[in-house]
């Protein structure tokens, strides 16, 4: 049982990563009803802005909190970008959530293939692994990549929880949420409001693309795994519900590392649609209701 301790460290990584972009594309969904597939190339985007600082400006190697920073806050922007020329004039004219989902599949596929030619398909490292260090807790080994994806999955929690119960921006949010007619009534500039969401949720993307940069390497194609391992842990938490998110985030990673225990590491994304399923077929809302 030496490898338990190992086992339930990788689980708490392999969740800490999928809670913060379950969190961002839970906020975005809650904002718009809709299932922002461009959100996974956004952590494609934050991870390959983070490889142009630290290659084109070599100064920015002994300040990589800047570069986590930048590179979070770029990603938002184009998060905010995007719906502006996309979505905005699509939710102007009315357009189901079927367009824009398919408009957000169109996104996915221009932004992935931009940044192939710009920076090339070729797997790319945003760190030695050999200069990185390891600490050992309990038998289990983690890096000091690991430490900071938890540390930053537990704070972003935080944030968003502290900025929707406590800020007007929050409150304002949570009232398009629950009914965007009753929202314009009372003032509510909700356009404004889901401009900042997407800007927000995208920039946690942005955060989550970085330290899988730094943890496991970056690609143009990674978006689509990062896309399907955060719908899960969402769909599976309760869409639109941050806590359900993280929630569905720990089970996820919990099952498929338990699970490819004693079987091929292949079987990983197996496992996450079959508790996907299992979740649709018993209990449709999630974890948490929204």
């Amino acid at each position: 049982m030496s490898i338990l301790p190992q086992l339930i460290a990788n689980s708490l990584i392999a969740a800490g990563t999928y809670a913060l972009v379950a969190m961002g594309f839970s906020l975005i969904y809650g904002a718009t009803k809709f299932f922002n597939l461009a959100h996974g190339v956004m952590a494609a985007v934050g991870g390959y802005t983070a490889f142009f600082l630290l290659t084109r400006f070599q100064e920015f190697n002994d300040y990589v909190l800047i570069v986590v920073i930048l590179s979070a806050l770029f990603t938002g922007l184009c998060g905010y970008v995007l719906d502006r020329i996309v979505y905005l004039p699509l939710r102007k004219r009315k357009a189901s959530t079927m367009v824009l989902l398919v408009a957000s599949l169109g996104a996915f596929t221009i932004i992935q293939a931009a940044l192939a030619m710009i920076f090339t398909s070729q797997f790319r490292a945003l760190s030695s692994a050999t200069t990185e260090v390891v600490y050992t807790i309990a038998n289990a080994s983690i890096t000091e990549t690991h430490v900071v994806i938890l540390g930053s999955a537990v704070v972003v929690l935080i944030f968003l929880t502290l900025l929707l119960k406590k800020t007007m921006f929050g409150k304002e949010g949570r009232a398009l949420s629950d009914d965007e007619e009753v929202a314009k009534i009372m003032g509510i500039h909700t356009e404004k409001i889901v401009g900042w969401t997407f800007f927000i949720g995208s920039a946690i993307a942005g955060l989550a693309g970085v330290l899988i940069g730094f943890d496991t390497g970056i690609q143009p194609t990674m978006g689509l795994q990062v896309l399907l391992s955060g719908v899960i842990a969402a769909v599976v938490g309760g869409i639109g519900n941050i806590y359900g998110a993280v929630l569905g985030a720990l089970l996820l990673g919990f099952a498929e590392n338990f699970g490819v225990w004693k079987i091929s590491g292949e079987w990983k994304s197996t496992i996450a649609f079959a508790v996907l399923i299992i979740f649709l077929i018993f209990r449709p809302q999630g974890i948490i209701k929204k």
